[in-house]
């Protein structure tokens, strides 16, 4: 079974629906049978790498309120943050363009290593306040989790793996996805939010069920299969 999992690395929410995925797959009794996939999303490609605003500026500029309501606005994320053992810090966050850290998520990928290195970025950008869209910053990550920092920064330096960016960008377009979180089972079944656990669990083993051959109990005019839909809600 094959999930893929569409998420930007300044995404709140993304990091959060992580976690409740990987508790309910860590339950899941074919855990070892199932392939994860992550994808590329930006929410703000037009994003400057380097800025000087807070998240609250951001938020704030966005939404169209002053920094103060934008720093209520992040409480409640960081307490369900903490829900999950996350422990988010607004104050040091640094607003940036994500483009280079997706690209280096796709060498990871492509060296073993893309889960190590997706939970790396998420902990460095909302819990320790790093510039992820700092390529020394995305160098140095690279080498904690045992990739080849020559090659990383080579990558960096050139446009490697920009078109695998874009081509995970246009498929999450063209499968209709509109935010991130968005997590997309066997392109059969799509789950779009920081669901809680059980309803992760239970499109696991939904979508298992549908995709284990017909079994013949008793003789060949006797079968046992299930026919059922999964529409889950939105966070």
């Amino acid at each position: 079974m094959k999930i893929e999992i569409w998420s930007d690395y300044m995404c709140p929410f993304c990091y959060i629906g992580k976690r409740r995925f990987e508790e309910a797959l860590e339950s899941f009794p074919h855990k070892d049978q199932v392939e994860v996939v992550y994808r590329s999303y930006e929410l703000n490609p037009n994003e400057s790498r380097d800025t000087d605003q807070t998240t609250y500026d951001s938020l704030a500029k966005k939404y169209g309120m002053s920094a103060q309501e934008a720093k209520s606005m992040t409480e409640n994320v960081v307490a369900q943050a903490r829900t999950v053992g996350l422990n988010y810090n607004f104050d040091v966050i640094k607003p940036t363009n994500s483009f280079d850290a997706h690209r280096l998520t796709h060498y990871a990928a492509e060296q073993g290593k893309a889960s190590e290195m997706t939970e790396l970025l998420f902990s460095a950008y909302f819990e320790k306040g790093e510039h992820i869209g700092s390529r020394e910053v995305l160098i140095r990550l690279a080498g904690e989790v045992g990739m080849n920092t020559k090659q990383v920064e080579k990558i960096l330096e050139e446009s490697t793996f920009a078109e695998e960016v874009r081509r995970d960008e246009k498929q999450g377009a063209e499968l209709g996805i509109q935010g991130v979180p968005f997590f997309v089972i066997d392109r059969k079944y799509g789950i779009s939010g920081a669901q809680p656990p059980q309803v992760f669990a239970d499109a696991l083993t939904q979508a298992w069920s549908e995709s284990q051959p017909l079994k013949v109990i008793g003789g060949s005019d006797a079968a046992l299969c299930t026919d059922d839909s999964c529409n889950l809600p939105d966070k």
